[in-house]
């Protein structure tokens, strides 16, 4: 018999060890509990226990927070909840610091230790006779699993039993989950009430839906851990998955309204055999591509683009003599890459291929038409079924614009049309690449079923953002993959269910919290490398060389003759008396990117690429990119003068051919000796530009 405290949710094998914790706990916790409460809650806990043994029904339905079978966790549980019932039932939090506190411990995940350290630092600086905030976290914690919202309780139903354990689904009512998203302000604005023949560049088009991963609106489903390397488990678990469904989708059965005909009608062939294998089988002419939807991310990003990235491995080293030395030139590209926020760099090349995640193969989807170009020569070993260079980079070169446009929000019919060209041109490269190296002779269910059936998806269903499992499979980390994460991984359910419920809790307050509105900066500098004073700017300079990197150096040497350039260009501005400067390591800019020019972040040189808006009158002498030219950050200096002045000195890129600017609709650059500095107001963005 094990014991677990309801409040930190901590496990003792002894009733001593738990016995004694619990006195601790409670006074923490610091709440009266009075007889009468406590009666009544043991009235009612025991009434609760006689129904529920008397149920003979295979399926019982309760709500998580009245069943367990420890009688000293129950009665400890109740009693917490009684004691504090009379706050929680308001579904308020005692005032505004104590409700500021438990949303930002909940959103970032932050520990009872961490919570207590910032409750501690509050009292101690606040200078309040009485804290607002609870005396601990587990404190604030035990409250918000108490707050009362029917829309947030779970139900909880036996499933099956397997080998003297019970599994238990945890679900919310399928009508309560639209109800409650339909509560998330403004949203009716994005319904179709009505028909209306949409137009999208004046033709006919296809939209998607705009529902996002800010808000809670997933349905909960959580199986217990059964054993599935078993072979005798996989109907075990399968039979569980559908019974499960049976549930969930049991209210919209019990709807009488003519539209849900068809799909009570579909239901009801399900359930005529819980144990079938696949229900789809007893559907007479069934079309499965018109019965679901490709999703883009297992379809092409852990699919069709996971395909072509081990295909052009085997290729490389199966048809060149020199096939091992081409794949480890392919990791050395790839790890050469400069660094870029939200880019996974792959330092170790594609070793890990097999446990690459969907957001890595976006990354490298990225940047390995510029590690295939020009990776190798002609055949002149004369090897059979040789793939030459071009054609391979031409497949990663139309894959980019296919997918690209798989992303679209909406469609209009010559779009579709432009998509469906791109889809056959990339699969016509992909099966020309590859027929000799796949093992299934591209016998590819993905594959056929994006080539031939996609167009007619959009067509039905509308765009493919529409129905990406993206959303869900974001949902699913952080509310069950996490929240398992941060539990102690013993009776791990009520630890899930109550850190969703925090979780929605949060989310649901922010919805109705007004943020005040923030004055806009233009730029914030952080990490101070250097300061001195421009008269001895040149000592300085000298003193530092050996210590920095070498564009840095070509910063120190050029700062001087920049400066000057630049004021000059400053009507009325001059300089009088000492002038301090400060060099930083990175700024933020308006659009929150952040730019870097320093010799150390992470152990490792970052000099940030950036684009500049030329203004009108520039833009005719230079040759741009639609208004922006390219530079490198080499200094970020900030001119302490009276306003100050915050500048980068920027060595430029210039267009490698005037007469063919662009390599597969990318700018095709070079560093130039060109340098100046400009004003960091004016950099557009940081940009990735690829060796």
């Amino acid at each position: 018999m094990s014991f677990k405290c309801p409040l930190c949710m901590r496990i003792f094998s002894q009733r001593f060890a738990y016995t004694q914790h619990a006195q601790k706990c409670l006074k923490n916790v610091e709440v009266e509990v009075e007889e009468d409460d406590d009666n009544n809650n043991s009235e009612k806990y025991s009434s609760e226990m006689d129904t529920r043994s008397n149920l003979s029904s295979e399926y019982e339905n309760d709500k998580v927070e009245v069943d367990d079978d420890n009688d000293v966790q129950n009665m400890s549980f109740d009693s917490i909840g009684s004691a504090i019932s009379e706050m929680s039932l308001e579904d308020k939090f005692p005032n505004d610091a104590y409700k500021d506190l438990m949303l930002l411990v909940t959103k970032y995940k932050i520990n009872n230790k961490g919570g207590n350290e910032i409750i501690r630092f509050f009292n101690k600086h606040s200078n309040l006779t009485e804290s607002p905030l609870p005396k601990n976290i587990e404190q604030g914690r035990a409250f918000m699993n108490n707050m009362k919202f029917s829309n947030l309780e779970f139900s909880k139903v036996l499933i099956t039993k397997h080998e003297d354990k019970d599994y238990f689904l945890y679900y919310q009512n399928l009508i309560q989950c639209i109800k409650n998203i339909l509560t998330v302000p403004d949203i009716t604005q994005n319904f179709a009430l009505s028909y209306e023949n949409y137009e999208y560049n004046r033709e006919n088009a296809t939209t998607t839906d705009t529902l996002g991963k800010s808000q809670l609106h997933p349905i909960y489903i959580t199986l217990g851990n059964i054993p599935i390397w078993q072979a005798a488990n996989k109907d075990l678990v399968r039979d569980t998955f559908h019974k499960s469904l049976r549930h969930l989708l049991e209210p919209i059965i019990l709807l009488k309204d003519e539209l849900m005909m068809k799909c009570v009608n579909i239901l009801k062939m399900i359930h005529k055999d819980l144990f079938a294998h696949n229900f789809f089988w007893d559907l007479p002419n069934i079309n499965i591509y018109l019965a679901t939807v490709p999703d883009r991310m297992h379809h092409l990003d852990l699919g069709l683009f996971r395909y072509q990235i081990i295909f052009t491995c085997d290729i490389l080293k199966s048809q060149h003599v020199n096939g091992n030395k081409l794949v480890e030139e392919v990791d050395r590209r790839l790890a050469a890459i400069p660094r870029f926020p939200g880019i996974k760099i792959f330092s170790n090349g594609l070793q890990s291929i097999a446990r690459l995640t969907a957001s890595e193969y976006r990354s490298l989807m990225k940047v390995m038409i510029f590690v295939i170009d020009n990776l190798y020569d002609e055949n002149n070993n004369e090897v059979d079924n040789f793939v030459n260079n071009d054609d391979l980079t031409k497949l990663y070169e139309y894959w980019n614009e296919m997918y690209i446009l798989s992303r679209y929000e909406e469609f209009s019919e010559s779009d579709l049309e432009k998509f469906n060209d791109a889809i056959h041109r990339w699969a016509w490269m992909f099966v020309k690449a590859f027929k000799f190296v796949s093992p299934s002779n591209l016998k590819l269910p993905k594959l056929h079923s994006w080539v031939y059936h996609i167009i007619d998806s959009i067509r039905s269903y509308g765009a493919i953002n529409g129905y990406t499992t993206e959303t869900y499979e974001s949902l699913h980390k952080y509310f069950v993959k996490i929240p398992y994460q941060i539990s102690n991984k013993k009776d791990v359910e009520p630890q899930l269910l109550q850190t969703i419920k925090r979780q929605a809790i949060s989310i649901r307050m922010s919805q109705h919290s007004v943020n005040p509105a923030k004055t806009p900066r233009t730029c914030k500098f952080s990490a101070r490398l250097f300061e001195f004073s421009l008269q001895d700017a040149n000592t300085f300079f000298n003193e530092k060389k050996d210590s920095v990197d070498n564009k840095m150096q070509t910063g120190f040497a050029r700062f001087i003759s920049c400066l000057d350039s630049y004021l000059d260009l400053l009507d009325g501005f001059t300089i009088i008396g000492e002038i301090r400067i400060n060099i930083y390591g990175s700024v933020t800019l308006e659009n929150v990117a952040i730019m870097r020019a320093t010799n150390r972040y992470h152990n490792k040189v970052w000099f940030s690429d950036i684009a500049i808006s030329m203004d009108s009158e520039e833009s005719n002498d230079y040759i741009s990119d639609k208004g922006l030219c390219y530079g490198q950050a080499l200094l970020l200096a900030e001119v302490l003068t009276d306003p100050p002045l915050n500048l980068a000195l920027i060595q430029w890129y210039d267009f490698k051919s005037k007469r063919n600017p662009y390599l597969y609709g990318c700018p095709h650059l070079k560093l130039i000796e060109l340098y100046n500095f400009v004003a960091i107001e004016s950099i557009h963005g940081v940009v990735h530009i690829v060796p």
